[in-house]
């Protein structure tokens, strides 16, 4: 077999197993799509800030409210809610008590240090002409949990 025909051989294993790694699933470091999967529960926090979330009543409500329990029904979940203000539920998040955190955030959290953040999924123009770029966090280090949900906004919302 020539040099050139070798050359050509090896380049395609090469090429061949870097494609086949592109289908690896990012890991979560303390497996929280698993846990979700396996246990049937998705543990989120939701502060106030209609019209993104409210819980003025017995269940919490809002359009980011709606989008997670979607996320978690397309896990096999059910969504237990915590109801509380943005610091409280990132030291949840932090200490591994909640796997997602929603409320209205945008882009421009102070949380950036303490959470990860997803990607923007939508922009609206709020009443003052600023354009709000609106995010949702998960815990960090939970890279696979983190790129499902960003995944699954990115559907739900661009359709």
């Amino acid at each position: 077999m020539s040099h050139r025909a070798r050359a050509a051989i090896a380049a395609s294993l090469i090429v061949g197993l870097g494609l086949a790694g592109c289908g690896v699933r990012p890991a979560d470091v303390d497996g929280t799509l698993a846990t979700v999967e396996d246990s049937g529960v998705l543990r989120a926090g939701v502060s106030e800030n209609p019209p993104w979330s409210s819980i003025s009543g017995a269940e919490p409500t809002g359009s980011e409210v709606t989008l997670i329990e979607r996320f978690a029904a397309r896990h096999g979940a059910e969504v237990e809610w915590r109801a509380g203000t943005e610091e409280v539920l990132v030291d949840a998040l932090h200490a591994g008590s909640l796997d997602v955190v929603v409320g209205g955030l945008t882009d421009a959290t102070p949380w950036l240090d303490d959470a990860a953040v997803s990607d923007v999924y939508t922009e609206v123009v709020s009443p003052t002409g600023e354009t709000e770029k609106h995010v949702m966090l998960t815990r960090a280090g939970e890279n696979g949990l983190l790129m499902e949900l960003e995944t699954f906004l990115r559907e739900e919302v661009d359709g």
